[in-house]
């Protein structure tokens, strides 16, 4: 852990200086609060920014059996510190963004501290070509809103169950604006299928994706495609309505997300691994202050009919693949994979005073053997939340929410300390958040 937060200290500070000695006389040009500060120089510009989440839990149990009802925690959820801008008269652009609560995006399975790294090439206002470690437009249209401008306290259960977050490779995109006002923002990414691993070592092959977004009338205001309120309060409707897919050639872990978690092997002892598709539809609509967004997901998997061996977390290796008693190679291998589908719809008003009223419902439909049925982490199909925010600036310079959910438990569920549990679960969350 201490190693990987030097290793992004170094990367901020080596940015700085890259930039130091690369710009003459550089001049703070702007502060806005909540979007940082802005240094420019000759053909350079340098943004940095950052923000704190202060996060508190209560799960209250409605299984009275247990010993224990209600777990409660506070934590940082989040520590972001970000470094961006571009260079050469607006050729190149480049984000760095670590993060140093520790804290994951959206499980308790993964944390890095690494979020964002990478350089982009415009070939013209509409066309460019990134590579490194970003965001990828393959996941659901929930993953392109940053955490920051979120609409209730957390992500979805459909991103946390389907999402890869950001991955490690090659992003095109192409804008297309039509004669009539109307827009095609075309995404194609070629990367390592393994999620944020910049620092591991790589396994299976590669994934190929891409993304189709529509907007019929027109780009939505400051950027408003890519945060969940209406804070513009568009004047006119804006919808987006988007469809992606991917494939993921010889995938190590349940969805994606983290290279080398589960490993398999042939006769050979050579790695035999799962292939991997996903395939979305989801769409974004705002109208003074009202705004919807809904989603859906859907997974599937092909297992290699070579597959003799699974390596242990320690390393070595079992031909053991029982399920329900019996061995079944294909129906284990798939049971540890997040396969099924599911879909978000949630819907919020904004007010004139920047108080927001938001609701959502979350339905996960798990196959039947998938990871989704697992009684500590999912096996809870339906999930309702209602939630309050108020925003004290239109740039999500200072915000504070509460929401509270209705989580439906399917038998087999257990608790955190591996009871089992039955009826249901009502969580409340509150964070605050903070940005310069």
């Amino acid at each position: 852990m201490a190693r990987k937060i030097t290793f992004a200290i170094l990367v901020v500070l080596s940015c700085l200086f890259d930039f130091s000695v690369q710009a003459q006389n550089p001049v703070l040009n702007k502060y806005t609060f909540g979007e940082g500060l802005t240094f420019s120089s000759n053909d350079y510009s340098l943004t940095f920014r950052g923000y704190a989440q202060p996060f508190s839990e209560t799960t209250f149990y409605s299984d009275t059996s247990l010993a224990r009802t209600t777990y409660t925690r506070f934590r940082m959820r989040r520590l972001r510190l970000e470094i961006s801008g571009d260079a050469a008269k607006e050729k190149i652009d480049y984000r760095l963004q670590v993060d140093l609560s520790g804290s994951p995006e959206v499980d308790l399975a993964n944390s890095t501290y690494l979020l964002d790294a990478w350089v982009s090439y415009n070939f013209t206002k509409r066309v460019k070509l990134a590579f490194g470690q970003k965001a990828t437009p393959t996941d659901n249209r929930g993953l392109t809103v940053s955490s920051q401008s979120l609409q209730l306290v957390e992500r979805s259960p459909l991103t946390s169950a389907f999402s890869t977050i950001r991955e490690f490779g090659l992003f095109f995109q192409g804008d297309i604006r039509t004669k009539g006002g109307a827009y095609f923002k075309n995404y194609f990414t070629l990367t390592n299928g393994d999620g944020l691993n910049a620092l591991n070592a790589d396994h299976g092959g590669f994934k190929v994706g891409g993304r189709i977004d529509y907007l019929p009338f027109g780009l939505f205001s400051n950027l408003g495609q890519f945060r969940e309120v209406d804070m513009m309060r568009e004047l006119s409707p804006k919808l987006v309505i988007g469809v992606n897919a991917s494939f993921n050639k010889g995938m190590s872990s349940r969805r994606g997300r983290e290279s080398g978690a589960i490993l398999y092997l042939n006769d050979s002892l050579q790695e035999s691994l799962p292939d991997f598709s996903k395939i979305g539809v989801d769409f974004m609509f705002k109208y003074r202050g009202f705004s919807v967004l809904g989603e859906f997901v859907q997974t599937a998997a092909s297992v290699p009919d070579d597959i003799t061996r699974r390596v242990r977390v320690d390393g070595t290796t079992s031909t053991v693949f029982d399920v329900d008693g019996a061995q079944n190679v294909e129906n284990y291998v798939r049971s540890r994979m997040m396969l099924g589908s599911g879909y978000n719809i949630q819907v919020g008003y904004l007010f004139k005073s920047l108080y927001s009223i938001d609701i959502r419902y979350t339905h996960l439909n798990a196959d039947e053997y998938s990871f989704l049925n697992n009684g500590t982490f999912y096996n809870r199909p339906d999930t309702y939340a209602v939630g309050v925010s108020k925003y004290l600036s239109r740039n999500y310079g200072v915000k504070v929410q509460a929401s509270f959910s209705y989580v439906k438990l399917n038998d087999g569920s257990l608790d955190i300390i591996g009871n089992p549990i039955s009826g249901h679960l009502l969580i409340g969350h509150f964070l605050t958040s903070i940005a310069f």
